[in-house]
């Protein structure tokens, strides 16, 4: 009468455990569809893409800037709009992904989370325009 009763409950334990992975299906199939999109891209462009090739194609590009053929070695000096591009662009990506968690919890916070993402947006744009009107966004 016991092992008919472990049997039982072992059973129903695994058609509970196969019940909830079950859900994961979609996913999973979602993920093998991805892959082999992924895998048919890659393989199947290079065999039916155009072959035109020429001696630009295989050149360094670098932003426009015709590549040196040597290294520059110590005293080279680099623009600071590269710098100050890539520190803007960090700065304001930064501060857009503290938005998400307010408009997640907008209706929590009430009024109080009103005044503050107002007081936040206004000191990106305050920000902004600073960078704005020093020439910061200018690229010559």
């Amino acid at each position: 009468m016991v092992s008919v009763l472990a049997v039982s409950t072992s059973v129903a334990q695994n058609a509970e455990v196969s019940a909830g992975l079950g859900s994961y299906l979609p996913l999973f199939l979602l993920f093998v569809l991805a892959g082999a999109f992924a895998l048919f891209s890659a393989l199947l462009g290079p065999l039916l893409g155009p072959r035109r090739y020429n001696r630009a194609k295989f050149e360094a590009y670098e932003c426009g800037i015709e590549p040196s053929p040597q290294p520059v070695i110590g005293g080279g000096r680099v623009p600071i709009a590269y710098y100050l591009t890539a520190m803007l662009f960090i700065l304001f990506d930064i501060e857009m992904v503290f938005l998400y968690p307010f408009a997640v919890s907008a209706d929590a916070l009430g009024f109080f989370g009103l005044v503050e993402i107002v007081l936040f947006i206004a000191t990106l744009g305050f920000a902004y325009a600073y960078v704005w009107r020093r020439g910061g966004l200018d690229w010559n």
